[in-house]
């Protein structure tokens, strides 16, 4: 016979399992809310060849062909897109993890971004900072030809020689091709010492490996398409001369530490370890590229700080390229200058995108202030035309990496925890505008 006291008992239990049931259903599971995200991610890409950068999910996840509809779908696409959004605000952030609450600040991020992509793809334009806003969580600074024309008066007593920067360094750069005979081994050979120092302070799959080609025809001078399973596909643009530069550049940016080791840290750390399953996926056009391509480009001195890079270059990579070695030093000094004008570009893609400059003008701002030959400014505007405010990317995105890394003592001077915090940025979730906060 059943007492008072245990019917009291059983009443109490019965309101909690409900109350836990109802907390359920109001809150769902970060992994169901991250499944969803993938499909809608992937169902995007149907309508956008540029879109999914790269895919190692359950391949039943992955819309076959046949789903792709001869008109756009935005408005199932964009209620998808709120209803994620909204499950992923219901969520109840009190009792997570710091490391879980991040997860949601990145899941948030990357849906807002998919959600101003459907907005474009369905054919809304929106002005050059606020479409970096809404896609990369940033907005790059402007500057005036003022600005470029003080750093161009650096360079021009630099150069030998008279007349327009551009032509001199143009001139000067020449000395600097590498041959296309000698283009292979001279990569490979940079990918080679840029691995070594990486893997010094990064422990990577024992799988781990990439793939070279030599491709034409693209509006990009390197690309990595990440395969999955610690495996990329590494592209090399060779349509116009590669200057000696650009080995350690690309290696370091499409490899080691950048591209390569970014698709493979996630995928060790958050998909793999933590059953993240939002990690599977890597839209184009999302925050997630600012981190990607920020760290990629910071990765270049972390991994081969200055005096190291120029003892490697001069004893390396010049021999094998047939070019002087004695030349390294005068070749990086106007290296060093022509780096502090690279937010030019992010000005001429800002104006033609937004309607203020024609093509013409924009590839001129090209030539005079990122002193870019004009068959590379041509490049360079097809890039635009195809990526828009994806530009900012690579800039801010080092500067932002950068600031976070070093205004937390990973300086130069502290190269141990510099590649401590680098690898911590690139296996936990981040978003730009909060890097930007813990950088202060």
């Amino acid at each position: 016979m059943i007492n008072s006291l245990s019917v009291f008992i059983l009443v109490i239990a019965v309101f909690f399992a409900c109350g836990q049931q109802s907390s359920n259903r109001t809150s769902p599971p970060l992994d169901e809310i991250a499944e969803s995200y993938v499909k809608l991610i992937l169902r995007i890409g149907l309508y956008d060849s540029d879109y999914v950068d790269a895919y190692y999910g359950p391949e039943e996840w992955r819309p076959g062909e046949n789903e792709r509809q001869d008109v756009f779908p935005y408005e199932v696409l964009s209620r998808e897109a709120e209803r994620i959004l909204k499950k992923l605000a219901d969520i109840e952030q009190e009792s997570l993890e710091p490391i879980e609450k991040k997860r949601v600040d990145f899941l948030a991020a990357q849906l807002r971004a998919a959600r101003t992509r459907i907005e474009i793809l369905n054919g809304k334009t929106y002005p050059f900072d606020e479409e970096s806003k809404y896609l990369y969580d940033a907005v790059a600074p402007t500057c005036d030809a003022a600005h470029f024309d003080t750093l161009l008066q650096k360079l021009d007593a630099k150069l030998p020689g008279k007349g327009p920067v551009s032509d001199r360094l143009t001139i000067f750069k020449k000395d600097f091709i590498i041959p296309k005979d000698k283009l292979d081994v001279v990569f490979q050979a940079a990918i080679a010492e840029c691995r070594k120092r990486t893997l010094e302070h990064i422990e990577l799959p024992e799988n781990e490996d990439f793939e070279v080609e030599y491709v034409t025809g693209k509006s990009w001078s390197g690309y990595n398409w990440y395969k999955g399973n610690s495996f990329s596909l590494i592209q090399v643009n060779v349509d116009l001369p590669i200057y000696i530069g650009r080995a350690v550049d690309l290696a370091a940016h499409e490899g080691y530490p950048g591209h390569h080791v970014f698709g493979t840290t996630v995928e060790q750390h958050m998909s793999r370890a933590r059953n993240w399953m939002e990690y599977t996926v890597y839209p184009l056009f999302s925050p997630h590229s600012l981190i990607a391509e920020g760290s990629a480009n910071y990765g270049k001195e972390v991994v081969l700080p200055r005096e190291e890079r120029l003892a490697f270059e001069r004893d390396v990579l010049f021999p094998l390229a047939g070019l002087d070695p004695g030349r390294v030093e005068a070749y990086y000094e106007v290296e060093k200058l022509t780096d502090r004008l690279n937010y030019a570009g992010n000005e001429a893609a800002r104006n033609y995108l937004d309607g203020s400059i024609s093509a013409a003008a924009a590839i001129d701002w090209l030539v005079d202030y990122s002193l870019l030959r004009r068959e590379e400014a041509e490049r360079k505007l097809r890039f635009f035309e195809q990526y828009r405010s994806y530009t900012i990317n690579y800039n801010l995105g080092e500067d932002i990496v950068r600031n976070y890394v070093e205004s937390n003592g990973g300086t130069p001077e502290n190269p141990e925890k510099r590649w401590r915090l680098f690898l911590d940025l690139l296996s936990t979730p981040n978003v730009p505008s909060e890097l930007m906060k813990a950088g202060r």
